[in-house]
């Protein structure tokens, strides 16, 4: 609990064998009251590793069901358990659980009702090996994001990001895309509702058991992004109706 409240790390999981228990024996329990596992059919073995960990609540989809599907079901499964402020933690050791202490903190102390942890800030992402051609495309979205949005963050696509309940029963998740684009496409709804996003400095990791997309599905994720910002922009100015604004 922090401030009464209480705190749930959800882990959107695929194939996460190898790098599961590092990144759960790194989360703070002395506030995380509850940890949710979801695994997105993997092929590997995360759902023996997360019985072997004792974590309380698994989910196994049956088929996978995309990343936006697996945080759809992360979520869901949060609010069913009575969280108040939920992390989003990939189990594939990519960010630190540590700075869940000041995720918690500034949703919990009413300063920000979401964070995200910011692989741009203190040029985290270039020194823990982001290839220089996925800075350069998240730069580059980030700015044209935040002309479209017209806010001020330093990126929108990282994958370490808290949530107030509030927020998260506001937001209409199951009209998101179920892939990659999800992330997006819940960050434009968050701004269309008049919630604002606060930021920390977080370092990232790149290494082979990390996940990641590849150029192929990055193209189509950047294209994604775009999409998404032109149709909040059409939908701010009154000159389009979409099932995200609603």
């Amino acid at each position: 609990m922090f401030n009464g409240k209480k705190v749930v790390v959800v882990l959107p999981a695929y194939n996460a064998e190898k790098t599961l228990e590092v990144t759960y024996k790194e989360i703070p329990f002395d506030i995380v009251d509850d940890v949710v596992l979801v695994d997105d059919n993997s092929s590997d073995h995360t759902i023996e590793k997360a019985k072997s960990l004792s974590i309380k609540h698994i989910i196994q989809h049956q088929k996978n069901k995309g990343y936006g599907g697996n945080q759809k079901s992360c979520y869901k499964k949060a609010m069913e358990i009575g969280a108040d402020i939920v992390i989003m933690l990939h189990p594939d050791y990519q960010y630190t659980p540590q700075l869940i202490h000041a995720m918690t903190s500034i949703i919990g102390n009413n300063v920000y009702p979401v964070v995200f942890g910011s692989r741009i800030l203190g040029n985290g992402a270039l020194k823990g090996g982001m290839p220089l051609y996925k800075f350069i495309a998240n730069r580059f979205l980030t700015l044209i994001q935040n002309i479209l949005l017209n806010e001020k963050l330093s990126e929108y696509h990282t994958g370490y990001r808290a949530f107030s309940k509030e927020v998260l029963q506001s937001v209409n998740l199951e009209v998101c895309d179920d892939d990659f684009i999800f992330d997006n496409e819940m960050v434009s709804q968050i701004f269309y509702k008049g919630y604002q996003i606060g930021e920390i400095t977080c370092p990232t990791k790149y290494f082979e058991e990390a996940s990641s997309i590849n150029f192929q599905r990055s193209m189509k994720y950047g294209l994604g992004c775009l999409r998404v910002s032109i149709i909040y922009r059409l939908a701010k100015w009154k000159l389009i109706t979409s099932k995200l604004y609603q």
